[in-house]
């Protein structure tokens, strides 16, 4: 989930900042400082979006850099269960898939990839037994979060396409026809059969006159 947030706190701005305007010189270090940041609190920092408010410096003795009390913006992104997610498949492995979020990435075990029996070919793609569907490095999908694992630097993401409206979206596309074609035979069905009790009941009042 994507959140903006606002965050107060002391930046340290380095020395080669200096000659810049206060607020820019803070900004510019926020840039540098949450680049490629991540807290399990706050996510996966995407963008400093605005310095709101830029307090006195204080500088601390032994230490060439300025502190600034600061209140800023920033656009992060937290992997929450049960979300939907929109990614490229990275990897393919014997094992699952990897799949880039854009944000950050996440693995599709291989029992997670599709409904069917799921083998691993030497060409790097996922097949299914019975279903002839594919995955393979490139190929767009949909996937919800089903695990996430807070060890290491970063989270470890696992996710699921098994679920309806999930999967490679020639695969979504797919069904939506498969359903659609299913509802008009369903509805041409039912209304042969009014039709036919129509006639019926109209056969029926003749005979009475």
């Amino acid at each position: 989930m994507f959140y903006l947030t606002e965050v107060q706190d002391y930046v340290r701005v380095e020395p080669k900042l200096f000659g810049l305007p206060t607020t820019k010189s803070v900004e510019e270090q926020l840039h540098e400082t949450y680049a490629d940041y991540y807290d399990k609190e706050i996510g996966k920092v995407i963008a400093v979006v605005e310095v709101i408010e830029v307090g006195e410096g204080v500088i601390i003795p032994g230490d060439g850099a300025a502190y600034y009390n600061s209140k800023f913006k920033i656009l992060a992104w937290k992997p929450e269960i049960q979300e939907l997610v929109y990614g490229e498949i990275q990897e393919i492995t014997n094992f699952g898939a990897f799949i880039n979020m854009g944000v950050m990435r996440g693995m599709i075990h291989i029992s997670q990839t599709m409904n069917d029996y799921v083998s691993f070919s030497k060409t790097n793609v996922l097949s299914g037994k019975a279903s002839k569907k594919t995955l393979k490095a490139g190929d767009l999908c949909m996937a919800r979060i089903v695990a996430i694992s807070y060890k290491g630097d970063e989270p470890k993401i696992g996710l699921t396409m098994r679920q309806p409206g999930l999967g490679k979206l020639e695969w979504v596309e797919e069904e939506k026809v498969k359903k659609q074609k299913d509802s008009e035979r369903v509805a041409k069905s039912e209304s042969r059969t009014v039709k036919g009790k129509e006639t019926k009941g109209k056969g029926k009042k003749e005979k009475k006159k």
